[in-house]
């Protein structure tokens, strides 16, 4: 899996919504591998946009290689390697790793001591809900996640059948089930990537040799009333795994 992170002026222009529509069409498989998008024409018509935006949209699809065109034939949907392309610019965006992902539960959610996550959610106490899961695509782990939660914000979701038993699997995220709940939605999230080394357990779970470099993203969801929500820690295998941030110049 590869991730794209689009770092913009935060308001999206009518190239990246139509972009980010067509990526999720074909993450959905509404277009196969190898079969043709409409046409430019066509997408104009239908998305109220002009060519020149579908262009753009199109150019950014192509390098995210999610799909390619062929002068006089149109726009395909490339074929699904291993690793493929998902672009992650907004919370939204992590919200639908449930299109063609799913989660895995390794550690049932449980309310425990943890230091370290109390402080990092600026808690009084020291206990937070705590809970593992392996995310997957096409049943290859690519990652392993550990998520922290204020004991306020891990009630909401305790009682969860698919948070309750090692090895339940399903299409949720975290972020999505307490956003449905939360009485002040997420609004963002404080993120930092490094390198660390796969301790046994994590190596176990994805299936690699212990000590193996992995890629660790930590981030600190808050919501818009701007308290923490949530702290998840993710390692990632980096053959399943890759990070790309393009950087935009705002230009007048």
């Amino acid at each position: 899996m590869s991730a794209v992170t689009d770092n913009d002026s935060g308001r999206e222009t009518a190239y990246t919504k139509l972009a980010r529509r067509l990526r999720t069409a074909i993450l959905q498989h509404e277009y196969p591998d190898g079969v043709r998008l409409p046409t430019e024409a066509e997408l104009a018509e239908s998305h109220q946009v002009s060519r020149q935006t579908v262009r753009r949209a199109f150019q950014d699809l192509v390098n995210e290689g999610m799909v390619y065109r062929v002068p006089g034939r149109g726009t395909f949907a490339a074929p699904r390697e291993e690793q493929y392309l998902r672009q992650f610019g907004s919370v939204d965006d992590l919200m639908g790793l449930s299109i063609d992902t799913s989660m895995q539960l390794v550690s049932p959610i449980r309310r425990q001591v943890d230091l370290d996550a109390a402080g990092r959610l600026h808690l009084q106490s020291d206990r937070v809900h705590k809970l593992a899961f392996l995310r997957l695509h096409e049943h290859t782990p690519f990652c392993v996640t550990t998520v922290h939660l204020p004991p306020s914000v891990g009630k909401l979701i305790e009682s969860l059948p698919e948070l309750g038993e090692v090895g339940a699997r399903s299409e949720v995220t975290i972020i999505g089930l307490l956003d449905d709940r939360l009485p002040d939605p997420i609004a963002e999230a404080e993120q930092s990537i490094t390198v660390a080394t796969a301790t046994p357990e994590i190596a176990h779970h994805l299936g690699c040799e212990p000590d193996r470099p992995l890629l660790r993203i930590d981030r600190v969801y808050h919501s818009t009333a701007g308290q923490p929500v949530e702290l998840a820690v993710s390692y990632f295998l980096p053959e399943h795994y890759s990070y790309r941030v393009r950087l935009r110049r705002n230009v007048r």
